[in-house]
């Protein structure tokens, strides 16, 4: 690695954290006064009334559950219904309606805010499609990631209580209040930056070559802001972030990947100033921080290690990547997008090294919570909290507390199902798609790009980044066939939902505690001890569940290069 490379990662990394860093505490702040004031908007309170919602009226954990479930089924009713009739709509640009089991694939995966395409962005869906259909969840999918975490964060902060908030005043103040302006303000400056905002349809060009070459429009920066400021992921363009009209230079592309972090990891300073303890935020920002950094250092070493003539030759593994990117600019970016719930991409993991495109998957099967995606790592993040007071308790013999909360028989059996569900997805999917005779000939000839292990981590990849809400692909999987569209929506639909269920419940449960006060015996929860037991417990559960099959896919691949 040259001195100019050295020096412009320095220079990236450096822009990257003090911005973050400077953004930490007043959105934080904001965030915590957003989700605790008691006051409404005159946009809020007309929201209200026209879903007939008292925003006085706090709910019950069973209640709030029922209103996000609900919510979300009404979503892909209605997401199915925009994608069939496509045809109808204005600025359809002449294209057909998406096939069933595309459109229902589609449709969960923009209301789990996973935003798995098993399509080409620019030749399947209309302007209407793209932007009342998906950037409306982008919206709104956000919006219910959020409030989960803070319901769960009540239920710390309440003591006593039958309630952990309202979910109608959550959803519509989340939106409101946060996305929707921070959203305005980037979509402004990515206009400024060169990406595209307008309804044109395709323009036919001539090349340089004389040969004609259709250029596609569209509504893209408003997209692209909500897309990656929510942790959605998706895009208008088959090729996402590596698309110049997406992601036209370097200091867009460092944008983009400010954006994408920027709420995750400020939610541990609102955790904190909500539950009345500053510190508890940068415990946990803390641990989030370290695996963000560790990860990407792993990554980007991978591939600018690259074995080959080839990469030796251009300083690294630079295939499938942006060349005004660079390989720190991909590997950044890949790191982010999978170590939150976004899966938007400016390069092609596919293309990656074989431990290089490992990296991105252990990113997602670590839960996504460094920092995570908006709302779900802060809460992820938090039932590993809970596991790991559980297993400090044990290490010191007293009854585990955390946030003056004991941690009983139930609160632990709701952590260690919630911990169960992702997994179970995944290594489920993944050995039935090569199980079942007929679906493993299906996937064998029409799916997999490159057959034997690597094809493996293909399908592994997809089943992870499906359960775990992050939309991300290997791009070398042919997925929209009937077996894989329908196993992903099952996987995307189960790992968002059967989550949040463990969580609210769990909420509930604290919420109806009373202060346990601190002893001598206490297990303090905001010290570096604690956090490296955090840090531990993240990473080991991870490495005991998914080692096994990393072994047969990526370390199979990578050892025998």
């Amino acid at each position: 690695m040259d001195a100019g490379t050295t020096w412009s990662i320095v220079l990236t990394s450096l822009t990257l954290l003090v911005a973050l860093g400077l953004a930490y505490r007043p959105l934080g702040d904001y965030i915590a006064r957003v989700y605790t004031g008691e006051r409404d908007l005159a946009v809020e309170r007309g929201t209200y009334r026209l879903i007939g919602v008292d925003p006085r009226g706090a709910q019950t954990w069973q209640a709030y559950l029922r209103s996000v479930l609900l919510f979300s089924a009404v979503g892909v009713v209605v997401v199915y219904a925009l994608l069939r009739l496509q045809p109808l709509l204005p600025y359809s640009l002449g294209l057909d309606a998406p096939g069933e089991a595309l459109s229902f694939n589609t449709a969960v995966s923009f209301v789990t805010n996973t935003n798995w395409q098993s399509y080409g962005g620019e030749t399947t869906l209309g302007y209407t499609a793209q932007f009342a259909a998906l950037t409306v969840q982008n919206f709104v999918s956000a919006a219910v990631g959020i409030a989960v975490a803070v319901a769960l964060v009540r239920g710390f902060a309440y003591r006593r209580s039958g309630v952990i908030g309202n979910f109608w005043v959550d959803l519509v103040r989340g939106t409101y209040r946060l996305l929707l302006p921070i959203s305005v303000l980037a979509a402004l400056v990515l206009l400024a930056g060169g990406v595209i905002q307008n309804l044109n349809g395709f323009t036919d060009a001539t090349t340089l070559a004389g040969a004609t070459q259709s250029i596609p429009g569209g509504p893209v920066a408003s997209q692209e802001a909500i897309k990656l400021l929510g942790t959605n992921g998706g895009g208008i363009f088959n090729v996402n972030a590596a698309h110049p009209f997406e992601n036209p230079a370097p200091w867009t592309n460092l944008l983009e990947i400010f954006l994408l972090l920027v709420i995750p990891f400020s939610m541990p300073r609102a955790f904190g100033r909500i539950v009345g303890d500053d510190r508890q935020g940068y415990a946990i920002l803390g641990v989030m921080a370290s695996i963000f950094l560790a990860s990407t250092a792993l990554l980007t070493w991978a591939e600018l290690a690259g074995g080959g003539t080839a990469p030796a030759l251009a300083g690294g593994a630079l295939e499938g990547k942006e060349v005004r990117f660079g390989i720190f600019g991909s590997t950044l970016y890949a790191g982010a997008t999978t170590l939150t719930s976004t899966g938007s991409v400016n390069s092609m993991h596919d293309s990656y090294t074989a431990l290089g495109g490992m990296v991105p998957m252990i990113n997602m099967m670590l839960g996504e919570v460094a920092p995570g995606g908006v709302g779900s790592g802060l809460y992820g993040m938090l039932i590993l909290a809970v596991i790991a007071v559980f297993v400090g308790g044990l290490l010191i013999g007293r009854t585990p507390e955390y946030l003056g909360k004991k941690i009983g028989p139930r609160e632990i059996k709701l952590a260690s199902l919630y911990i169960l569900v992702t997994p179970t997805l995944v290594l489920a999917g993944t050995a039935l798609s090569f199980a079942i005779p007929g679906i493993r000939s299906d996937v064998e000839s029409t799916s997999i790009l490159n057959p034997g292990v690597h094809g493996l981590s293909e399908v592994l990849y997809a089943f992870t980044s499906a359960a775990n809400n992050n939309g991300s692909a290997f791009a070398g999987l042919t997925a929209n066939t009937p077996w894989l569209n329908t196993a992903l929506a099952v996987a995307m639909l189960l790992g968002r939902f059967l989550p949040i269920v463990f969580v609210l419940a769990l909420a509930g449960s604290l919420a109806a505690q009373d202060a346990v006060p601190a002893t001598a015996g206490t297990l303090p929860t905001h010290r570096p001890q604690f956090a490296g037991l955090l840090a531990g417990v993240a990473v080991i559960v991870t490495a005991l569940t998914y080692f096994p099959v990393l072994t047969l896919g990526p370390l199979a691949e990578g050892l025998t290069r």
